[in-house]
């Protein structure tokens, strides 16, 4: 039986540039949580259905239960640990959490990475894009009525943040 030998892999996660040896057939998700001890990213279905693992790679969201970790060399990735900034929640951590967008908390982080990439690109999504956005993450506890909420205030509060500071905010 042949012994599959690591692989070098350069990441940059949250910011920070990490050099690591893994396993060639690793998913982001394995190494994220394993390697990296980045826990905040979910292991759910295993199978690119239910959102929980969603983090951003470049920004854009992907499944990383689906992603090899060696396909994302020399690329950004996010995950929930870098969403607050300087010990400041982000505005839609703060809204998830003023208006219950959470409950068991399992799908959460995906949900706020889904919902992140979204403002990002929409700065006041309508309640539809807003749905259609989440559309693959799936939450059981909350009936999605609190996490649709959550991204509007979230919206209207990064609108806030960002005609009060003159500038982007992120």
């Amino acid at each position: 039986m042949t012994q599959t030998q690591n692989i070098h892999l350069h990441l940059n996660v949250n910011g920070e540039n990490m050099q690591l040896s893994v396993n060639p057939g690793k998913t982001l998700l394995e190494v994220l949580r394993e390697d990296l001890d980045l826990t905040g990213t979910k292991h759910g279905c295993e199978l690119g259905e239910c959102g929980a693992c969603t983090v951003l790679r470049d920004g854009e969201p992907v499944l990383s239960c689906m992603v090899l970790a060696l396909e994302c060399e020399d690329v950004q990735i996010e995950t929930i640990e870098g969403m607050a900034e300087k010990n400041q929640l982000h505005p839609l951590q703060l809204a998830f959490a003023q208006h219950g967008g959470l409950q068991c908390g399992y799908c959460t982080p995906g949900m706020l990475m889904t919902a992140r990439a979204l403002l990002e690109k929409e700065q006041k999504p309508s309640r539809a894009q807003i749905r259609e956005a989440l559309s693959g993450n799936l939450c059981r506890c909350t009936g999605y009525q609190q996490i649709i909420d959550s991204v509007e205030q979230a919206a209207t509060m990064m609108e806030t943040q960002t005609s009060k500071s003159g500038g982007t905010s992120s």
